[in-house]
């Protein structure tokens, strides 16, 4: 991996945002910075997402005609795994150069801890865990997704116990709160 596809993950994660691009930019300005070299998916009239390889921006919009409200955004690491130079997009590619196929955490995490970027664990929704694991960075609001358990029926066939699977941003005190309500419900403490 090179250094700079990982200063690329440490500004996402210490930040909250893609190349300066936050959750809430609209469609246009995420393709003034990304390009037009996108695939647009939507779900009916409110919802769409545009996927640029590694990162996909998300909208939504109260009604047909509205303009559309940036919703998140999320970094799909998982993708890289099959070696695909052109995964990252074009935009990514050519600022960061190559990336490597795979992401491992505790590599990611020491970063963030030398710059003084702290990540908490948050408990994992029961039909995610133990198979995937969740860090976020309160101050960003950004969550790291990773595989914590291998099975074999469910977890992505090529990445390894600590592989980043997915860094997504916003996610906010609320939904954290709510997961460890979740967890404190189902008896696990929070992790």
């Amino acid at each position: 991996m090179t250094p700079y596809s990982l200063a690329f993950y440490v500004d996402a994660v210490r930040t909250g945002t893609v190349l300066g691009l936050r959750p809430s930019d609209s469609p246009g300005r995420v393709a003034d910075m990304m390009g037009t070299d996108f695939a647009e998916n939507r779900a009916g009239k409110r919802a769409m997402f545009r996927d640029y390889g590694l990162a996909e921006f998300h909208w939504q919009r109260a009604a047909a005609g509205d303009p559309w409200s940036g919703h998140h955004f999320s970094l799909q690491v998982h993708r890289l795994v099959h070696g695909d130079r052109t995964a990252p997009g074009e935009v990514l590619g050519a600022r960061y150069g190559r990336f490597a196929p795979r992401l491992p955490f505790e590599k990611l995490r020491r970063l963030l801890d030398r710059r003084g970027v702290p990540l908490v664990e948050i408990p994992e929704p029961a039909a995610n865990a133990p198979r995937f694991r969740t860090f976020w960075q309160p101050g960003s609001l950004t969550a790291v997704h990773f595989i914590g358990a291998r099975d074999p029926h469910r977890a992505p066939g090529e990445l390894r116990v600590g592989d980043v699977y997915r860094i997504e941003a916003p996610v906010t005190a609320q939904q954290v709160a709510w997961r460890e309500e979740r967890a404190r419900g189902r008896g696990t403490g929070g992790r």
